[in-house]
């Protein structure tokens, strides 16, 4: 049975296209496995950044840790946990000012941690969640997918194949300010191609 494990990051509610996406990508997938299970997380409710003390807590770790870095390694390694649980990920990401939003970025710092969701060898870097199918709501007003503006999409595809997460589509809605049809139109194209 099939466990996804869906995330939205949008900051504008309910006039996201990103989340209607991601709803509809999850849909799809259900569609296919009506058994699936399904794990929500609402990035835009808040991932903390990474900062000294949970490199000290998570990185590092102490011997007689504070409540506060016992807070941090909690956070983190619940937010790994349903990553590692899950067999698919569908990923909402707005493109704001050219590149990922900020709480999308803090939760791939969470869960890239070395010795777990990844490792150094002698070969180099192994990414540790294979296995994985990613989907990716790709939306953006006016930074087309995959141009020279395009800061986010490259980046996300770039962190997942780092952590072992090779298998990453797209779902694009972009250009939505100069022609919103033509941008769903491509989105739903996308959508029509996936099965689970």
């Amino acid at each position: 049975m099939m466990h996804i494990l869906h995330l939205d990051s949008a900051i504008t509610a309910d006039a996201s296209v990103s989340r209607q996406l991601t709803a509809d990508i999850v849909a799809r997938l259900k569609d296919g496995d009506p058994q699936a299970t399904v794990s929500y997380r609402d990035l835009n409710e808040g991932v903390p950044a990474i900062d000294t003390t949970w490199f000290r807590a998570v990185r590092v770790g102490t011997e007689t840790p504070t409540p506060e870095e016992e807070a941090r390694v909690e956070t983190s390694d619940k937010l790994l946990a349903e990553v590692q649980d899950a067999d698919v990920l569908v990923i909402g990401l707005p493109v704001y000012n050219f590149s990922i939003p900020a709480q999308l970025k803090n939760w791939l710092d969470q869960i890239a941690r070395a010795g777990v969701s990844f490792r150094y060898t002698a070969e180099g870097p192994e990414g540790l969640l294979k296995g994985k199918r990613a989907f990716v709501a790709y939306t953006a007003a006016g930074t087309p997918l995959g141009s020279d503006l395009d800061h986010a999409s490259g980046y996300l595809r770039h962190m997942l194949g780092f952590l072992g997460i090779t298998d990453v589509t797209f779902v694009p809605a972009d250009g939505l300010a100069m022609d919103r049809a033509a941008g769903m139109a491509r989105a739903q194209a996308a959508l029509n191609k996936i099965a689970a």
